[in-house]
C-alpha cells in the first residue's frame, strides 16, 4: 500500500511522463502523431500482399483479420522496446531527483495503451469499410485491454530492472520479439494447428489469447473466452506482483548502476 500511496503522491509526474511519451515520440517529424497510424498500416499492407497472394493463405477479410492482430502487437512491442530502457534512458534524472522509479515503466505502458485505443479507430474503419460491421461485443474491449496491460507491465518491470545491471537485455528483447511475433497468431489463425502439438504452445502464449479475443469482438462478432481471460488476468496479476517485487528490490541501486 505504501508503494501505491507513493505513486499517487507523484501522480502529476506520471501524467506528465505519459503526455511526454505520447507527444514526444514523433515530435520532430513532419507527420507527427499520424505515424502511430501509418506504421501499422504499412505493416498490414506488406503482409496483406505477401500472405494471401504469395503464401496462398485463405482467410476471409484477411485485411481485417490481420489488422486485429497488428494493432495490439504494436502496443506490446512498443511497451517492451521502450519500457526495457526506461530506467537507463533517464539516468540523469534518476541521479539528480528522487521519485518513485516505477513511474517510468508505468508511463511507457500506459502511453502505449492510449496509442492503442486511438489506433482502434483504424480497426473500426476497416471493419466498416470491409462490410464486417460493428457489434455489441465491443463492450469486452476494456477487459481484454486490461489483461494485456497487466501482462505487459509485469514484463516491463522485470526487463527494465534487469537492463540496469545487464545492458545486453535491451538487445535480447529486440531479437526475442522478432521470434515471438511468428510464434503468435498474428499472420495466421490458431485453427490451422488444431490437433497438433503446436496448439499447446499457443495456449501457453498470453498474447495469442489476447489477439484471438480482439478478433472475436472486432472480426468474428462473438463473446471472447471470458473464462480464459479471467484466469490469465489472475495469473498475470500474480506475476505482476512478483515482477514488481523484483523491480522494487533492484531499484535501491539504480542510481549507482545507471
Amino acid at each position: 500500500m505504501n508503494e501505491f500511496k507513493e505513486i499517487y503522491k507523484y501522480r502529476e509526474l506520471l501524467k506528465t511522463n505519459i503526455k511526454k511519451d505520447i507527444r514526444g515520440k514523433y515530435k520532430a517529424s513532419f507527420l507527427g502523431v499520424l505515424w502511430s497510424f501509418i506504421n501499422p498500416l504499412l505493416q498490414v499492407l506488406v503482409y496483406a500482399i505477401v500472405f494471401p497472394y504469395i503464401m496462398r493463405v485463405q482467410t476471409p477479410n484477411y485485411l481485417i483479420f490481420l489488422i486485429c492482430g497488428i494493432i495490439p502487437w504494436t502496443w506490446f512491442t512498443y511497451s517492451l522496446s521502450n519500457g526495457t530502457t526506461s530506467i537507463t534512458n533517464n539516468a540523469n534524472l534518476i541521479k539528480k531527483v528522487y521519485f518513485p522509479r516505477e513511474i517510468l515503466p508505468i508511463s511507457i505502458v500506459t502511453s502505449g495503451l492510449v496509442n492503442f485505443l486511438i489506433s482502434c479507430i483504424i480497426i473500426l474503419i476497416f471493419v466498416l469499410l470491409g462490410g464486417v460491421g460493428l457489434s455489441w461485443h465491443l463492450v469486452f474491449l476494456p477487459l481484454i485491454a486490461l489483461c494485456q496491460y497487466v501482462f505487459t507491465l509485469a514484463i516491463v518491470f522485470l526487463l527494465s530492472a534487469f537492463n540496469v545491471y545487464v545492458k545486453d537485455v535491451e538487445y535480447m528483447v529486440v531479437f526475442l520479439l522478432n521470434i515471438f511475433f511468428y510464434a503468435t497468431p498474428i499472420l495466421y489463425s490458431v485453427d490451422m494447428f488444431n490437433g497438433s502439438w503446436l496448439a499447446w504452445i499457443f495456449k501457453l502464449n498470453p498474447m495469442a489469447h489476447f489477439i484471438n479475443a480482439y478478433r472475436d469482438i472486432f472480426y468474428v462478432h462473438q463473446i471472447p473466452q471470458i473464462n480464459n481471460l479471467v484466469i490469465i488476468l489472475g495469473i498475470c496479476a500474480v506475476v505482476l506482483v512478483i515482477c514488481y517485487g523484483v523491480f522494487n528490490k533492484f531499484e535501491k541501486r539504480f542510481a549507482e548502476e545507471v
